[in-house]
């Protein structure tokens, strides 16, 4: 049965020569390049990667290069304690200054190293995320393209329940010819023959559908079009016991609930640094030069670097630093809660879908034997109406049986997949 269903898979595809036969491997390798999903997760990732610097976790000087200038135009009346008056009418003065300034800070009780490991640690969670999300596209790039095999498969076992139809057809008239059978045995033939064409163009539709579904994930155009495999590779076998080893360590997931403990518990110590005094190195390179029209001074010019410190001992803010405090305990508290969640939700899912797993392929095992059954009926069922030794009715439920058990056969190969699938995104080994 199932060579008939390749060999009648490869009928239909040599209809569509001009289409290429797109592999799996080609499938996944092109939705990673422009899955806009994965592309945003990437910018993510790489955004945190941008921020992890020693600038921005505080460690490292400023320096700027100011400027300034003004003009001024003053009318001046000035007594002095000796009795001498001074008077300048319209007196215009130009100042000009430019400076270079640094500002560094020497300490802050740890807390630029603090933010600088969390830093690193926001960083390799962005990319735990970014392969989160990868697993995830890979895991419904596979499911949608096994899916159009899937309904390709079942428009072979219709062209093969046509085939059939149309043998009873052929039988029905020639026995009606011959009055040996009835009229409304040919027309219940003809009519069960024009339900599975109908089938089978549903079916296309079907397809055109599942393959635009792919074309998304693939972030292609929609009507692009292409072949995919002929067949449901079934070659995996789950080791449970490795498998429930190795969780808690594998899993992209948990491994991220994991590191944002990581950053909670560095938040935590880095609010905790605002108790600590801080001492910031200041200096520079200052020029003042300032032009007087008259007066006593007519020009006043200063230059020379500078250099000085700020000690800042913070005694009370507001309660803002114990406010910060005590929300970052919360936080990590949090974090910690979400983390025994992810490991019991993961945990549980790994179970389910190995279970699923094995019913999946005991299912698969007893189909397969039902199908060779079902089509060893369907074909005596046909003889024997071609020799007038049962109804039409008979071969109807025959054929009825034999297309109900491919559609059976079919989802659950389908479905053995998918668990299989599943169980290596759980694992992080797509």
């Amino acid at each position: 049965m199932r060579a008939i269903h390749l060999f009648l898979l490869l009928m239909l595809s040599a209809t569509t020569q001009a289409q290429n036969v797109l592999s799996l491997d080609q499938a996944v390798n092109t939705a990673l390049k422009n899955n806009f999903d994965i592309l945003v997760a990437r910018n993510d990732a790489d955004i945190a990667r941008i921020n992890n610097t020693r600038g921005n976790s505080g460690m490292l000087p400023t320096v700027n290069l100011n400027g300034s200038g003004e003009y001024s135009l003053n009318n001046i009346n000035q007594k002095s304690s000796s009795g001498t008056i001074t008077k300048y009418s319209s007196q215009s003065s130009t100042t000009l200054g430019a400076n270079a300034q640094l500002s560094w800070t020497l300490y802050d009780g740890g807390k630029m190293f603090v933010t600088k490991n969390k830093l690193n640690e926001i960083q390799a969670l962005g990319e735990l995320q970014f392969q989160t999300k990868v697993l995830e596209t890979m895991y419904n790039v596979i499911a949608a393209y096994y899916d159009i095999v899937r309904q390709k498969q079942q428009l072979v076992s219709i062209n093969e329940a046509i085939r059939y139809n149309k043998e009873r057809v052929i039988i029905a008239e020639t026995g009606f010819n011959a009055g040996t059978l009835v009229k409304t045995d040919l027309l219940q033939a003809k009519i069960d023959l024009n339900v599975e064409k109908e089938k089978a163009i549903s079916q296309q539709y079907i397809i055109s559908e599942a393959i635009k579904a792919l074309n998304n994930l693939l972030g292609q155009d929609p009507s692009v079009s292409f072949e995919v495999s002929n067949s449901i590779p079934l070659n995996y076998t789950p080791n449970k016991e490795e498998l429930l080893d190795k969780l808690n360590s594998s899993n992209s997931n948990i491994l991220s609930f994991k590191k944002q403990i990581d950053i909670a518990r560095l938040a935590l110590k880095e609010n905790q640094k605002g108790y600590s005094p801080t001492f910031k190195l200041n200096g520079g390179y200052y020029l003042s030069n300032t032009s007087n029209s008259e007066g006593s001074s007519l020009r006043n010019r200063v230059f020379g670097p500078q250099i000085g410190g700020t000690l800042s001992i913070p005694l009370f803010n507001g309660g803002e630093t114990k406010r910060k405090i005590s929300v970052a305990r919360k936080e990590l508290e949090s974090a910690e809660y979400d983390l025994e969640n992810i490991k019991l939700q993961v945990n549980t899912e790994l179970l389910n879908t190995l279970t699923d797993f094995e019913s999946q392929q005991q299912l698969l095992q007893i189909e397969k034997d039902n199908n060779q059954l079902a089509k060893e009926n369907i074909e005596i069922s046909i003889e024997r109406l071609r020799l007038g030794q049962t109804t039409s009715l008979e071969v109807h439920q025959a054929q009825e049986s034999y297309v109900q058990s491919s559609t059976r056969l079919i989802n659950f190969e389908y479905n053995l997949k998918i668990a299989e699938t599943r169980l290596k995104q759980l694992m992080s080994t797509l």
